[in-house]
């Protein structure tokens, strides 16, 4: 009996079965069954055969990447001579093992690379699949089906990289291989055949936008800004997408300019009614983030009515991520423009920054925590220390515990903008505290009357830190690990030091233990934080009990302070030494 005779004995489908579920057992059986099948497979009619069998590949790409160098070099051997079967390629990849499918997208017949394609743009790829494809050089073949190929082969190769642009080491390698351009022309294009070709091809635009090195091309913003109103819905969305991801990249300073330099707020401005969601969401998140660089400019550019637009999305939108594009945006609005804050108070944006703060807990997620700053940089326009009446509508509105819930629960950047506004308002608590004997006069003074302003203080009526209850989670601030807060919060609780109560302030701070968190300061903060600090505990101490209680754990904070500080800070700590008989009035240190 001939060898091809035996082996096509072999061949028999139940036999080759057998050999097949040897794969699965010791080491040497696994070998000498991988070999005897690389043998057989030079008959096609067995290999083809081989290839059918139920798990067969699997479990050679299994062996492939084992640890047994003779069974790995035969498995491979044998992948290779079964890669002439499109079929068998395809489920080399479902189990991993691309190189045989990037081979045919480079070598194979337009049928066969239409095929690779569809299969890629219709697995769910993860990470690390996704990766291994870019790795093995799927991109460039991809690329090039798709610029040409016919229709077919250009829809099937976007398929493909619109799947394997969601990891963005391939993105960077779409970058490279000079894609954008590419896509930038067929979107432009007018032929009705291209048009099934534009979603899949403004989709890729959108994640390729999301890496950096597209700011090589300067042009790419332009570009897409002037093809918004020659496109679809779908194609809008994704092409604003990839617009706010450029937009938001740090380097992108100049790119931002040239957008607004072409009117692109003007361009974007009517999405804000359109009626998707995600278009209106993209949209004001774009305007925010272009925005940025238009301090002096945005009140004009939004005009009324879209300011009154912007206020109702805020108030009806369900969504967190709408809610926090929109204040975003109003967050830009430079905080000195008088007309933005008539109009914002006009419309009524105050009650619905108050009610959206009143539902919100802890914010974790970072749209939350943008939402958060978002409200608090606004609250700073509505507590402006020249504008009493505005003071006192936004307290009257119930402003006040806002501000002291953004304490808990905002990030430092939050808090800091809480505290300075807390700081604006009590600014004016003294005057106002005085201002008011005669309505008060026949009160008892244990209803109203406030200690450190020596009048009849509230929340509402004089924004009173001590009766709206902001000693303690101001201290807390000073007393946790960021430090971002720390001037704001020292202004706010230098305001009870003002020169006329500055006594009586000190001895609140003290009760609410304060000292220590502001002479921890001292070692912690940076320059400004130190002399502010320095500033108010020169005042703290010149009262005795003070002196007695917090004196000494200070001492050697500021001896260190006063030996190894900033020239600036070294007379105002002569001067507490002197106030805690460490130091000569008379000292070189003034």
């Amino acid at each position: 009996m001939t060898k091809t005779s035996v082996q096509e004995k072999m061949g028999i489908v139940g036999y080759l079965s057998t050999l097949v579920r040897s794969l699965t057992r010791d080491v040497e059986e696994r070998r000498e069954t991988v070999g005897l099948l690389l043998a057989l497979s030079e008959i096609p009619a067995i290999r083809r055969r081989i290839g059918k069998i139920q798990g067969c590949i699997v479990m050679l790409v299994a062996l492939l990447n084992g640890d047994d160098p003779l069974a790995s070099s035969d498995a491979r051997m044998l992948l290779r001579a079964l890669s002439s079967n499109t079929q068998d390629v395809l489920h080399m990849a479902e189990a991993g093992y691309f190189k045989p499918l990037v081979q045919h997208l480079r070598e194979g017949s337009d049928m066969s690379k239409i095929l690779m394609a569809t299969a890629i743009s219709r697995m769910e790829l993860t990470d690390q699949t996704s990766a291994s494809l870019g790795e093995e050089g799927a991109i460039e073949p991809l690329v090039k089906m798709f610029r040409l190929g016919k229709l077919e082969g250009k829809l099937c190769a976007l398929g493909a990289l619109r799947n394997l642009s969601s990891l963005k080491e391939n993105v960077h390698l779409l970058v490279k291989s000079g894609i954008v351009e590419a896509l930038l022309q067929l979107l432009f294009s007018i032929t009705s055949v291209l048009m099934t070709l534009r979603e899949p091809a403004s989709a890729i635009l959108a994640s390729i936008a999301q890496v950096e090195s597209i700011l090589v091309n300067q042009d790419v913003a332009q570009q897409m800004l002037s093809l918004l109103n020659l496109s679809g819905p779908v194609v809008q969305y994704h092409l604003l997408c990839a617009l706010n991801s450029i937009a938001e990249h740090s380097s992108a300073l100049k790119v931002r300019t040239k957008m607004k330099e072409s009117g692109a707020v003007q361009l974007l401005l009517p999405f804000l009614t359109e009626n998707k969601p995600e278009i209106r969401t993209t949209a004001l998140n774009l305007l925010y983030n272009i925005s940025k660089d238009l301090p002096g400019e945005l009140t004009e550019q939004l005009g009324q009515t879209y300011l009154t637009t912007i206020v109702n999305i805020i108030s009806a939108t369900p969504c967190e991520n709408e809610k926090a594009a929109a204040v975003g945006l109003l967050s830009n609005l430079p905080v000195s423009d008088k007309k933005a804050t008539e109009i914002l108070r006009r419309v009524n944006l105050l009650p619905s920054l108050i009610s959206l703060l009143g539902s919100l807990t802890v914010t974790s997620t970072p749209k939350g925590k943008w939402l958060v700053e978002s409200v608090a940089s606004i609250l700073v326009r509505f507590t402006i220390p020249s504008d009493k009446k505005l003071q006192l509508l936004s307290a009257e509105q119930g402003l006040i515990p806002c501000l002291v819930k953004i304490l808990s629960i905002g990030s430092p950047v939050a808090k800091s903008r809480a505290a300075t506004s807390l700081m604006q308002l009590s600014k004016n608590s003294l005057s106002l505290s005085k201002s008011r004997p005669t309505k008060w006069s026949c009160v008892p003074r244990t209803s109203g009357y406030c200690e450190v302003h020596d009048g009849c203080c509230s929340t509402k009526g004089t924004f009173c830190l001590i009766k709206a209850g902001t000693l303690s989670p101001l201290i807390q601030i000073l007393e946790g690990k960021e430090r971002d807060a720390d001037e704001a919060v020292l202004g706010a609780l230098g305001t009870l030091l003002q020169d006329e109560m500055w006594g009586k302030g000190s001895n609140a701070i003290a009760k609410a233990l304060g000292v220590p968190a502001i002479t921890r300061l001292l070692e912690v903060g940076n320059l400004k934080v130190q002399e502010k600090a320095l500033w108010m505990l020169e005042r703290i101490f010149r009262i005795e009990t003070n002196r007695v209680q917090f004196g000494e754990p200070a001492q050697v904070i500021l001896i260190d302070l006063a030996q190894n500080g900033a020239p600036t800070l070294k007379p105002m700590v002569a001067k507490i030494l002197a106030h805690l008989e460490l130091l000569q009035i008379q000292s070189s240190y003034f």
